[in-house]
């Protein structure tokens, strides 16, 4: 099947499911919250999340008052009377935690009944789901659409963009940074949670200042007020871009006309710049 336009076999679907609906999932909360509900935890500084479980609960986005974590498997969460149960996911609502999906979001594609907010089971993640839960609120890949003139000219200058273009990333971690420099000939750097200095380096080796967004190797670079790079893409030739919007798992690479991919990325706060990739620039090794 195909996913934003993007294949999506089997076995990527089952990484997906595994992630949603892990064996265990944590529960961000108060002291004062977990002494009410009665539940074991741990210090929050303690608590090891993988990158995908990061990114699925948005272990970012979670308010620093919530400093402990309970780890449930869902018979212990079905264990819990419901009244426990709805304070718990109202705590993680407060909280910022994520994937605690709306039943109204997936109407048509879930078992009858379904609470009007719930924890995915791994039986509810069908494909249909998983494909309506990932393409949310995405704009689909455009790849098929890059005439193939535009392809062989941008070759040169980016001998690594076609090929990541329309795919989706093994797990968390590879990012907007690691996409850039991958398709600019960067070997490795598509696998990489890439950080700021390493694409910093990057763009005062092999780019200088200025570029067009109708020319193949044009970095569009988002900068905060603060100038910390927060963003970027690359441009294909011909009005096209490639870029992946986040290091989570659920983000592809995708391909998007110029336009399109700016107003994605429009955040308060944040200013674009361009930069050139220079011509013979070497193929290097990310570190």
């Amino acid at each position: 099947m195909h996913v934003l336009n993007i294949p999506a076999p089997p076995a990527l679907l089952g990484r997906w499911r595994s992630w949603l609906a892990p064996p265990r999932q944590p529960f961000f909360l108060t002291r004062a919250e977990a002494d009410a509900l009665a539940l074991d935890t741990l210090a929050r500084a303690d608590a090891r999340l993988t990158p995908e479980e990061r990114d699925t609960f948005t272990a970012w986005n979670v308010s620093a008052q919530a400093d402990r974590v309970a780890w449930l498997t869902l018979d212990e969460w079905d264990a819990l009377p419901p009244p426990r149960q709805r304070t718990l996911l109202h705590a993680q609502l407060r909280h910022g935690r994520g994937n605690l999906p709306l039943r109204r979001q997936y109407a048509g594609l879930l078992p009858a009944p379904v609470p009007a907010r719930f924890l995915w089971r791994p039986e509810w993640l069908t494909p249909a789901v998983l494909a309506r839960l990932v393409s949310d609120g995405r704009p689909a890949c455009r790849r098929a659409d890059v005439p193939e003139p535009i392809w062989q000219a941008a070759a040169p200058t980016l001998p690594g963009a076609r090929e990541l273009a329309g795919t989706f990333p093994a797990g968390s971690g590879p990012n907007c940074f690691g996409t850039v420099m991958a398709a600019a000939g960067v070997v490795g750097a598509e696998r990489e949670w890439m950080q700021r200095e390493p694409f910093e380096a990057f763009l005062r080796e092999r780019t200088r200042p200025a570029g067009q967004d109708d020319r193949p190797g044009t970095l569009l670079v988002w900068r905060s007020v603060d100038g910390l790079a927060q963003h970027a893409a690359i441009t294909l030739g011909g009005g096209w871009a490639l870029h992946k919007p986040s290091q989570g798992w659920m983000t592809p690479r995708v391909v998007l006309d110029v336009p399109t991919l700016k107003r994605s990325c429009r955040t308060p706060g944040w200013h674009l710049t361009r930069r050139t990739l220079l011509a013979g620039a070497a193929t290097c090794r990310s570190s």
